[in-house]
């Protein structure tokens, strides 16, 4: 498994913020309300959601800096979904301008923490209110955010670009959706074999990382290369709980 840093979480962060930056940029008015690959939504409510949690967690590091906390969202998951909705029918320009100045000021309070060390009572390991974590949860939080919801848009980068950083990241912060009593044993091709949960019953899901990766995101996988086997015998996919909430039942 790929160790993840301070300094390798930073590089990811911009690499997934630039590519989204780039897909917003390609955006026209029509563009905008096409329809995403998250059933019921619009480009324009992923880009409004986009724009929304990093506004979100830059304030969570901004206000861990002076040694607060602050809920993630105003108004918890409702003040998220109203906020989304509200957005959502924005023109392309202003799309645009809230996805660029979100992604500024996201970017630029990681940026912040640069040199203070993930081990370090400040910097990285900050308090933050999001999951009773620390900053570095939150840059891993963004850092899933950008990349799937690129994704999402359905506009050509499908999890079939997610790097092997990220899908083992997913492998590790999605073992959460393993149900009680079970163990997934994920047999990603040509790689060591990862086991996530820790039931007596046990399934094997094989394929292209990315395609289990997806899978476990809730997305669809597009290499069409998983597989499931229990006791040597094909099975279907097994089922999964749900993904883990920040603040309610999420998307």
């Amino acid at each position: 498994m790929t160790v993840m840093t301070p300094e390798k979480l930073l590089e990811e962060l911009h690499r997934a913020a630039d590519i989204v930056a780039g897909m917003t940029a390609t955006l026209a008015d029509p563009d905008i309300k096409a329809p995403s690959e998250l059933p019921g939504w619009s480009r324009g409510h992923v880009l409004a959601h986009i724009a929304g949690i990093s506004n979100a967690m830059a304030r969570q590091l901004e206000y861990a800096a002076r040694g607060e906390t602050i809920e993630l969202y105003d108004g918890g998951y409702e003040g998220r979904s109203q906020a989304i909705e509200m957005a959502a029918g924005h023109s392309a320009a202003e799309h645009r301008a809230d996805v660029s100045a979100a992604l500024a000021r996201v970017l630029g309070a990681f940026d912040s923490l640069k040199g203070t060390g993930r081990s370090g009572p400040a910097g990285w390991q900050q308090p933050i209110s999001f999951r009773g974590g620390v900053a570095f949860d939150g840059g891993l939080a963004i850092w899933r955010e950008l990349v799937i919801h690129a994704s999402d848009l359905g506009m050509g980068r499908g999890p079939e670009t997610w790097n092997r950083p990220f899908c083992e990241h997913l492998f590790d912060f999605l073992s959460a959706r393993v149900p009680e009593g079970q163990r997934f044993i994920l047999q990603p091709l040509a790689l060591p074999p990862v086991t996530i949960g820790s039931g007596a019953q046990s399934t094997a899901v094989g394929g292209m990382l990315t395609d289990i990766a997806a899978w476990l995101a809730g997305r669809t996988p597009t290499l069409g290369s998983l597989r499931a086997t229990a006791a040597a015998d094909g099975v279907d996919l097994p089922h999964l709980e749900p993904w883990p909430a920040a603040v309610a039942p999420a998307r």
